[in-house]
């Protein structure tokens, strides 16, 4: 289920985190990432329709995890909710050991922005910018304007270059095929080397041989670095190259 469909608005009035949730686990230092407890509902008119119900999870460092499940079962929300970006009604997510939702907004952005890098299925590249410039973007935002923009064009070229697109740095977006998309996004998440990247059906819009090409660039890119990654997909191939997979069924993750 995505976060924004159209009619569909979080149930309020609920405490954020419970003191349980608060308090967590005495913390692993192999242990990158973890839900507890996570509860999320919406209101649809009269109705309220739960879509995770005590939801959890570990991630190690360096780990790949799968998450699969039916459509509209929460697979999308969750991911939104482990990066920062919709808030549980209860329950709650460290990362790196730091509490996302207790965090104030300005710090929970500048976590987003420095440790988690997003791919999303239908790519969100800027058309007005060119393909160096998009996948810049993540380090502009988090960078003091004096720093040398030098420096974030060589890394930006040196992402380009690993996913196969140094030749296409000064074309737009629409001037590339759906699977070179892919790949800048893939590119773009890795830009200010994020410690876990949250992948949403990052072949879902592609055919088989071009999804194979941007699942190896991804994979391989994230385990060159060393860094975590949690992949939503409907995809056995993906999941088959994870480390694990879980599935999300009755608003809960089960390991498979």
């Amino acid at each position: 289920m995505r976060v924004a469909q159209k009619g569909v608005k979080p149930v309020a009035g609920r405490e954020l985190m419970t003191a349980s949730a608060r308090s967590g686990a005495t913390r692993d230092p192999s242990e990158l990432l973890r839900a507890a407890n996570v509860h999320k509902t919406y209101q649809m008119g009269r109705h309220e329709l739960c879509v995770l119900s005590g939801a959890a999870l570990r991630v190690r460092r360096g780990e790949s995890v799968a998450i699969v499940g039916a459509s509209g079962a929460g697979k999308s929300t969750l991911l939104h909710i482990l990066g920062g970006l919709d808030r549980p009604q209860t329950g709650g997510v460290w990362l790196d050991g730091e509490d996302l939702y207790a965090a104030p907004a300005a710090r929970r952005t500048l976590l987003r922005a420095t440790k988690v890098g997003f791919v999303f299925q239908s790519y969100h590249l800027l058309p007005e910018m060119d393909v160096l410039e998009n996948v810049m973007l993540p380090a502009m935002a988090v960078t003091r304007s004096g720093a040398p923009r030098r420096n974030m064009r060589r890394r930006a070229m040196g992402l380009l270059d690993a996913v196969g697109l140094a030749a296409r740095a000064a074309h737009t977006p629409m001037e590339l095929s759906g699977g070179e998309q892919q790949r800048v996004a893939v590119a773009r998440a890795l830009m200010n080397d994020p410690d876990i990247i949250l992948a949403d059906e990052p072949t879902g819009n592609l055919d088989d041989d071009t999804g194979r090409q941007v699942l190896d660039h991804l994979f391989g890119l994230s385990r060159h670095r060393g860094r975590s990654l949690v992949v939503v997909t409907h995809n056995e191939q993906i999941a088959s190259a994870s480390d694990r997979v879980l599935n999300l069924r009755d608003g809960a993750l089960h390991e498979i």
